[in-house]
């Protein structure tokens, strides 16, 4: 073999086409494998770790600090060996050389009051972990390095592939961060302001450390948290200890084992009454809520949580906790019933006791259908410190009511009540995306907070038509899509800009308009459940959920996955002009009176109706001749004779199709954004009557800048527009709306394998004897 080079058979070596259908296949997305296959599903080698917690833990209201013990029982179903273990100690962010505190940046040259706070209480407070020990099942100890916000621990033996298992425990502490003034997706609020009751809410999450996962794609994902990358962590069964001031209300992550010491008899009969309620019940009332805040409880209580199958676990503790929760069935006789429930204090009030656990129970239903049943046996919704944040089981959410400046008493206003019926749909959708469909959050955030994103959606415009939803239309993104300061959806989470606009907004609003728009709602429907069906309680790909979109819908979406999840193109299709083309009439006579009239639309020479003196021919009479005296454009022997001639050759069928009277309008589209898409043309006609035209991506797959479509019709065209239900996100509607003069474009008389164009110049009047010969006395 020769040392030459092979030549790339994808290359393109002449002109600037750019193919937007290409195959993602082999370029962008990685080989199938035994593991994942080529429909988008796990394979039958596919293998995922187990991971088992028993936590015991402390809070220390005092001291704002956690104190825990956990044993952790890991199993390792990979083909691999494992002689070190990773672990996430996500608290560590919180130091003050961690990755994420260090890589801070700030903008502009001013300075906000939060800001200084902030940095002031970061410079008197740190975070953190503090590892007190790891030991492993025999009580020996085992070597362990801290990486920033990653801990590994060395096995004394590797632990066994397919099924090995190993057990060892941690003894850790850290202190809680003030979220108001630090910020985080954790830490307590204290109620200290004139006239508060003095009281903390108190909200555990990334409060232990966790396993990493050890993935067939990418083996142990141990990339530090920096800050936006969440958590992508391992399935197990938790037992967990929660001990608390005595007077404490504790949610949580699964079950209550211990309701007989946790609960009064009054709310444990309570708590079985809201099972079968069609609407919330109090548990803890708020006049026994407003009673445990007026003093504190000496003692502490310990509350038992048991969860199978999660891969988080989450809290909040407070005296100001009131409580209130619902049954919710489902429409599936082999699901269970989930309680719905919401914690919140007074300050909540009247907005949560309202809304809050009602909006659980809705999107329990919507997301149950759109994707699989709830499989948990709670749901909840917490009000404290944290604007929105989830974990299995329990979600933390900020919305409260504000207090009237006259009477005192607090109200809500419509922004707070779509702000926290929007987040608790949003939150408690997470149970769905990621928490059991589980993603890598910290790779691909569209995977979860767009896909949550357009299911929050979903579940908005089925609580109210009009709710005002901030993402999901597609008329709303157009401006992100137009902006310079934007990566592609594909992009690594800590790398993302815009990052509400680009991780929540544009990936729920592409997979609107795959349903709405390019796929329908049977297909994207139908493929949706397929792939949440297939990867629940699993590790899913990006290039898992596409080739599922496509494998069970049954279309070709690499064009859409290119454009919205590879690029920064935009949507801005032009419609640039319209044309009438129709046939020149079979009779010669016809056709040159039609010619004429076409000239007669045109104005006449400039120059020559500005000349005063007298031309030479006005004013020779000698160098007049014949041609003078006719028009150039009208019909001549030859013409008529060549007419009938052409009109005899033609068979049947073309004689038919030379009589047919339509109109053939053509259309041309400028694809100026980038962003390949299919077609919506609206057409009006004169008649009052109207035709929507969908034409398919597929139009640009020769040319993706411009195009030429052709409509037949009987009636006349009066006006088109483009996209005219907004659903395209076109960036531009300046340019989508024709109705302006249609060119008229007539075709000449056609033999059977061409058509000659006869419209002429009317300025010149002598035509070159090819193509036009005249016999004088036949025009007498």
């Amino acid at each position: 073999m020769s040392g030459q080079a092979i030549a790339n058979p994808l290359e393109q070596t002449k002109g600037k086409f750019e193919d937007k259908f290409r195959q993602l296949e082999g370029e962008e997305w990685p080989t199938p494998t035994d593991y994942r296959n080529a429909s988008g599903a796990p394979g039958y080698r596919y293998w995922q770790q187990k991971v088992d917690y028993d936590v015991k833990a402390r809070l220390d209201e005092g001291k704002r600090s956690v104190s825990g013990t956990e044993t952790i029982t890991y199993t390792n179903n990979s083909p691999d060996a494992l002689p070190y273990l990773w672990l996430l100690l996500d608290q560590n962010n919180y130091k003050h050389d961690s990755i994420s505190q260090m890589a801070q940046t700030v903008s502009g040259d001013t300075i906000s009051l939060a800001e200084v706070r902030r940095a002031k209480r970061m410079q008197e407070w740190e975070g953190g972990f503090t590892i007190a020990a790891i030991r492993d099942a025999a009580g020996n100890a085992l070597p362990y390095t801290v990486v920033d916000s990653l801990l590994r621990i060395d096995l004394g033996e590797a632990v066994p592939g397919n099924g090995g298992e190993t057990r060892f425990t941690i003894e850790w502490s850290f202190p809680m961060v003030e979220n108001k003034v630090v910020g985080g997706r954790s830490g307590y609020e204290c109620f200290t302001q004139a006239g508060e009751d003095g009281n903390c809410i108190f909200e555990g999450a990334q409060w232990f450390p966790r396993l990493a996962v050890y993935s067939d794609y990418e083996g142990w994902h141990n990339k530090a948290f920096i800050g936006s990358g969440e958590f992508t962590l391992e399935f197990g069964d938790y037992n967990v200890a929660l001990t608390v001031p005595a007077d404490h209300v504790v949610s949580a992550t699964g079950v209550l084992q211990n309701p007989d010491s946790a609960l009064s008899a009054a709310q444990r009969d309570r708590l079985e009454k809201a099972k079968g309620a069609t609407s919330p019940v109090y548990i803890v009332t708020p006049a026994e809520a407003v009673a445990a805040e007026k003093g504190k409880a000496s003692g502490e209580k310990t509350w038992v949580f048991a969860a199978e199958n999660v891969r988080d676990f989450g809290w909040a503790s407070s005296r100001k906790f009131a409580w209130d929760a619902m049954g919710v069935k489902q429409d599936y006789a082999d699901q269970p019933l989930v309680m719905a429930m919401s914690f919140f204090p007074k300050e909540a009030r009247p907005l949560w006791d309202a809304y809050s656990t009602k909006s659980i129970a809705h999107t329990i239903d919507v997301y149950g259908h759109f994707a699989f049943p709830y499989p948990y046996p709670v749901a909840q919704s917490v009000n404290g410190p944290v604007g929105g944040m989830e974990y299995p089981m329990i979600t933390f959410n900020g919305p409260r009511p504000v207090k009237d400046k006259k009477t005192g008493e607090l109200t809500y206003t419509e922004r707070a009540k779509y702000g926290l019926i929007g987040v608790v749909i949003h939150e408690v959708g997470h149970d769905w995306f990621p928490m059991i469909v589980n993603s890598d959050e910290r790779q691909w955030t569209w995977m979860d907070e767009g896909l949550n994103t357009f299911l929050q959606f979903q579940a908005e415009k089925l609580w109210d038509k009009d709710f005002p939803a901030r993402r999901g239309e597609p008329k709303d993104i157009a401006e992100y899509m137009l902006s310079e300061n934007q990566v592609p959806l594909m992009t690594q989470s800590d790398s993302v800009l815009q990052f509400g606009a680009n991780g929540y907004g544009k990936p729920a609003t592409a997979l609107t308009i795959l349903r709405e728009t390019v796929l329908g709602r049977e297909l994207f429907d139908r493929a949706f459940r397929e792939y949440a069906t297939r990867w629940r309680f699993k590790h899913p790909t990006p290039y898992d959920f596409f080739r599922t979109m496509e494998e069970s819908s049954g279309v070709d979406l690499d064009w859409f996955w290119r454009g919205w999840f590879y690029s920064t193109d935009h949507v801005d299709i032009s419609l640039d002009k319209v044309v009438k083309a129709r046939l020149e009439p079979s009779d010669a006579d016809a056709a040159a009176k039609r010619r004429i009239a076409e000239r007669g639309k045109e104005p006449g020479s400039l120059t020559a109706s500005r000349n005063t003196q007298q031309t030479v021919v006005e004013r020779d009479p000698s160098t007049r001749d014949f041609y003078d005296s006719i028009d150039p454009l009208d019909a001549t022997a030859k013409d008529r004779k060549k007419a009938k001639g052409a009109l005899e050759d033609l068979t049947p069928e073309e004689r038919a199709a030379r009589e047919v009277k339509d109109n053939f309008y053509r259309f041309t589209f400028s694809n100026k954004g980038g962003l390949v898409m299919p077609v919506i043309l609206k057409m009006d006609f004169t008649d009052g009557s109207s035709k929507t035209a969908r034409i398919p991506a597929e139009i640009w797959r020769y040319n993706n800048r411009k195009v030429t479509w052709q409509y037949v019709t009987e009636k006349t065209l009066a006006k088109a527009e483009l996209d005219p239900l907004w659903e395209t996100a076109d960036a531009d509607r300046s340019n989508n709306v024709y109705s302006g003069n249609i060119e008229d474009k007539t075709l000449g008389i056609d033999t059977r394998d061409e058509a000659t164009n006869r419209m002429k110049d009317s300025n010149v009047k002598v035509l070159p004897d090819s193509l036009r010969t005249y016999d004088a006395p036949e025009r007498d």
